[in-house]
């Protein structure tokens, strides 16, 4: 816990989902996606929402960020759900939450329009 506050200390949390973003873009993530919950919720401040095309891809955008923000912030994630099945991947960074969905199951549980009043942007 003592490593995840002093690295959250050097990466803000807006900061840390842009670089997550840019992280599963590397990876060939579709439809990357930003909500801002500030002022929404209390349990965090981002959402970064994103596609792999297969379960594998899904498994290797999980890897990319676990392994970059591991390396280059000494942040990992606080919990990470899904990463076995792949089809629905949840890493919590407590100021961020990373969704790393196949197509179906994005499609099924429609994050986007669950929180559709949060200020939310597309990454490149």
């Amino acid at each position: 816990m003592a490593e995840t506050a002093r690295a959250r200390e050097t990466l803000a949390p807006e900061a840390l989902a842009n670089r997550i973003a840019e992280i599963a873009s590397d990876k060939k993530a579709a439809d990357v996606r930003i909500l801002d919950l500030r002022g929404i919720v209390s349990y965090t401040d981002f959402f970064v929402i994103c596609s792999g095309n297969t379960e594998r891809q899904t498994k290797a955008i999980h890897d990319a960020v676990r392994e970059e923000l591991k390396k280059a912030h000494d942040l990992l994630p606080r919990r990470v759900e899904g990463d076995r099945e792949a089809r629905w991947v949840l890493m919590d960074y407590l100021d961020c939450v990373v969704h790393i969905f196949t197509p179906e199951a994005r499609q099924y549980y429609r994050l986007e329009q669950l929180w559709g009043e949060a200020p939310a942007r597309e990454v490149q």
